[in-house]
């Protein structure tokens, strides 16, 4: 017997600041997390700040079938022997990506946001995707998955072109399961190499609702590995 997800209430997505910050407050638990994401929504606060609830326009999108690989990034995930996992290394990943980067004063991902997304990977919401080179974790990125649907969250490299491999295999995984975009959420110089594009958030909402209400086989994520081979 299938239940209907659990709705929280948001303000419009018009309400939104100029920035994007559309609400304040409310908690972490993954029913809310969801219903956020399935509207566009997304958290995205630091340490001492509240809960902020963020819907930005435009929005970032890369359409896994569309993305940019570089001759020279092609050449280092062949000679660098890259393997990709999904999901078997999660929590790893995601603390890597807690970890403040060189010039930072901190870090987003707080320990109540590596509690929640842990707790939606726990119920098959979240994902990773792992980069491994000679048996060690050098890189990789997490994000939720609804319907047809890919929300990244985050990504880390401890090695050159290791994050990008990641998003590249996550890229072929989602290609051969017909997901219809990954939501990058914000512009960045990084993923405009690999082919993103900045939508109006009107025209985002739009394939929102058609991608979350797509079925997908929940074995995907657990049973896939990408080698080289599929980059």
């Amino acid at each position: 017997m299938s239940h209907s997800p659990i709705d929280y209430d948001f303000p419009p997505l018009d309400a939104a600041s100029p920035e994007g910050l559309l609400a304040i407050g409310g908690d972490l638990c993954p029913d809310r997390i969801l219903s956020a994401y399935r509207k566009g929504i997304f958290p995205w606060f630091s340490g001492d700040q509240p809960i902020l609830w963020w819907s930005p326009n435009p929005r970032a999108v890369l359409l896994p079938s569309k993305i940019r690989i570089s001759r020279s990034l092609k050449k280092n995930i062949r000679n660098r022997g890259f393997r990709i996992t999904t999901d078997q290394a999660f929590v790893d990943v995601v603390k890597e990506c807690a970890k403040d980067r060189e010039q930072q004063k901190g870090t987003w991902i707080t320990r109540e946001m590596r509690d929640a997304y842990t707790a939606l990977h726990s119920r098959g919401h979240a994902h990773s995707v792992e980069t491994w080179q000679n048996g060690e974790l050098v890189g990789g990125l997490y994000g939720i998955a609804i319907g047809k649907a890919f929300f990244g969250e985050s990504m880390f490299a401890r090695v050159t072109d290791s994050s990008k491999t990641a998003l590249v295999g996550l890229s072929t995984l989602l290609t051969t399961w017909e997901y219809h975009f990954i939501d990058c959420q914000v512009r960045s110089s990084h993923l405009d190499s690999l082919g993103a594009k900045c939508i109006p958030r009107n025209q985002f909402s739009k394939m929102l609702e058609k991608a979350i209400v797509v079925p997908v086989a929940p074995h995907h994520w657990t049973h896939s590995k990408a080698g080289s081979e599929l980059l």
